[in-house]
């Protein structure tokens, strides 16, 4: 009986499976400009991932795992091809439904339109119309894209009844790109609630300051906005900055705003 190959049920051979890996693992390694240094932070003998990146052997299951997770990929980069594995179910936003609508483009936010470091950032506050909210983010960038975390207030997150722990209060998302400035879709742990952030530069001396509105996604209330301005400041290498930021993140009156914060946000002013 003539027997018929059916490419979809071939067992791969072990030397395709190492080819296969090889290839994903270059391209996860392409953003980093000193694979050296990648192996150090990986902990990975320099001269065994080389022969992982030649596909001349696997790693052991505990060093695949510890690569998985540093670049946020699962054991499938084994088996298929790395676009495959980043474009899964699992990965909604940049999703292949996506692809037509957001861009691969868009998510590559130029340093010297936002950079990398620390912000502080001022507005007013979504539980109590009559105070400010003043904080810290940092934002980075990691295989290309732009990301940024922070803190809420311990004050804010106590007034919802909970804990005001760091892993509770922590919030983080991504920013990309868009006509005429920025959007950032920020989220708490466990996607609990999320913020919708636009932003575009603001011209002044030394082009640190973004100004744009940020919403939250929550039911209409009697009392508290939904949206409101908002204030980012590039703070560089300016340490004294960040430390006083730090330390005075929280609510505020619109008197204690950085005067040119309270200039840009207009506290006389109804958002519309």
């Amino acid at each position: 009986m003539k027997m018929i190959e059916n490419h979809s049920e071939r067992s791969e051979s072990p030397a395709e499976l190492r080819a296969m890996f090889g290839r994903n693992l270059r391209l996860l390694c392409q953003p980093y400009a000193s694979v050296s240094a990648l192996c150090r932070e990986l902990g990975i003998n320099r001269t065994q991932f080389n022969r992982y990146l030649s596909g001349e052997s696997f790693p052991r299951p505990d060093i695949l795992q510890r690569i998985c997770a540093y670049f946020k990929v699962d054991a499938r980069i084994l088996l298929q091809p790395l676009h495959e594995v980043q474009n899964s179910n699992t990965d909604v936003i940049f999703s292949a439904e996506m692809e037509d609508f957001l861009t691969a483009d868009s998510s590559r936010v130029s340093p010297n339109s936002f950079p990398s470091g620390f912000y502080r950032f001022s507005r007013r506050s979504f539980v109590d119309d009559q105070r400010f909210i003043q904080g810290l983010i940092f934002v980075y960038r990691k295989n290309k894209k732009c990301f940024l975390r922070g803190m809420e207030a311990k004050e804010a997150i106590s007034g919802q009844g909970l804990e005001s722990l760091p892993k509770i209060r922590e919030f983080r998302g991504f920013v990309i790109a868009q006509e005429g400035g920025l959007a950032a879709l920020v989220f708490r742990r466990g996607s609990m609630s999320c913020s919708f952030n636009f932003l575009t530069p603001v011209p002044s001396f030394e082009n640190n300051y973004w100004l744009g509105y940020s919403t939250r996604t929550v039911q209409e209330k009697p009392t508290g906005d939904r949206v409101t301005r908002l204030v980012y400041e590039h703070l560089g290498q300016n340490r004294s900055a960040i430390f006083s930021t730090a330390r005075n993140a929280g609510f505020c009156e619109a008197d204690d705003l950085v005067p040119y914060h309270k200039t840009l946000l207009k506290p006389e002013d109804v958002f519309s």
